[in-house]
């Protein structure tokens, strides 16, 4: 039974933290809170359960100190300097915020911190993370000659029950001068980069040096009702994102994303297709494929619940600590790890699991 911590508690956390309740092979044993109200909650009484005898906290070095196996590290920004601190006080790490592919530099000086540390550090997610690395990797061993792999979100922004980040950070209702001078392009290459690059990597592709990246953006044509407000005409109502990586200057990975705020009143007059929300992976190849996932995706009409896309990100995240917590010290990505598995219902699943499953096994353990 691995021992886990949940690092900030926004809809991404208390996501996690129902799912860390409801994971056999895991137990909840404290969480690191940034809000001051919060200080103190029982954390089943923050998800809206049943209280569980287990409090959060502000107090960083309080939390660091708990016994713990794991750390689900899931800040709305991550700060390099806490990671560190995490992984130095002995505990492994799993988070959504970046370091699932990171460039050599990076990646040996991670490997040196967890391997002094006995820990390891696992980046993922799922756009970026599985939808835009394990699932493309796994789904283009059906095909050769492969020559491009997409993998690409479209989603009505209107679910995303977060409104400071939409309005604040994504810039929706600003002005597109605003928008495309934002530091959001570099934000969110942190991770679709990574995944560029993993996919290159393991399929063999001799990438030009630098990625392509582009960002372009929709204005309302007429006034449009959102969960920030009113945007008002000539303001930005949808916006795409590519990363690309490129073999002589022609795309052979594509990492991209597409943010509406619904699909009236939009200049360009983009839309989603007749597929609606989705995520959906393309291999190019000897035969080619098109994946579509749906079910991941908010209804407009409940914009203030938890978003399915959110809940996907966190449950990636918590199935994979247990292979995390056996892995050998060091970062490892998807590459590095055996396929990462939910776990069957309560009432469904075994109660005890088989011994011999090394994924449910503390490193140290016999």
């Amino acid at each position: 039974m691995a021992r886990v911590i949940q690092w900030a508690t926004g809809g991404l956390g208390q996501a996690a933290i129902g799912a860390v309740l409801d994971h056999p092979d895991l137990e909840l044993v404290g969480a690191w809170v940034h809000s001051a109200h919060k200080d103190g909650r029982d954390l089943g009484e923050l998800i809206g359960r049943s209280p569980i005898g287990v409090r959060a906290s502000t107090d960083i070095d309080a939390v660091l100190a708990l016994d713990a196996d794991c750390v689900l590290y899931s800040p709305f920004m991550a700060d390099p300097a806490v990671l560190r601190a995490i992984l130095s006080s002995g505990k492994n790490v799993v988070t959504p915020l970046g370091w699932f592919y990171p460039r050599r530099g990076e990646r040996e000086r991670y490997d040196a911190l967890c391997r002094a540390a006995g820990v390891t550090l696992h980046g993922t997610g799922i756009h970026p993370g599985g939808i835009t690395e394990r699932l493309p990797l796994v789904i283009s061993a059906l095909s050769g000659s492969v020559t491009a792999v997409r993998a690409e979100e479209f989603s009505d922004i209107r679910t995303y029950a977060a409104p400071e980040v939409v309005r604040d950070w994504m810039l929706f209702g600003a002005t597109p001068d605003k928008a495309a001078a934002s530091p959001m392009v570099q934000m969110l290459a942190g991770g679709y980069s990574q995944s560029v690059w993993m996919i290159a990597d393991e399929l063999g592709f001799d990438l030009d040096p630098d990625l392509t990246v582009t960002h372009d953006i929709a204005v309302a044509t007429a006034p449009i009702d959102s969960p920030i407000g009113e945007i008002a005409p000539g303001h930005v109502a949808a916006q795409r994102y590519r990363w690309q990586g490129t073999v002589d200057g022609t795309p052979v990975i594509t990492a991209a994303v597409n943010w509406f705020m619904g699909e009236e009143h939009l200049d360009p007059p983009w839309r989603f297709g007749p597929a609606g929300q989705r995520y959906e992976i393309e291999i190019v190849g000897d035969p080619g494929s098109t994946t579509t996932f749906t079910g991941m995706h908010g209804h407009v009409s409940d914009s203030t619940a938890i978003n399915p896309g959110i809940v996907a990100t966190a449950m990636h995240c918590v199935n994979a600590i247990p292979y995390v917590v056996a892995a050998e010290p060091g970062l490892r990505t998807y590459l590095d790890l055996p396929p990462v598995a939910g776990r069957a219902a309560a009432g469904l699943h075994r109660s005890r699991r088989d011994p011999a499953r090394s994924a449910v096994e503390t490193k140290g353990s016999t």
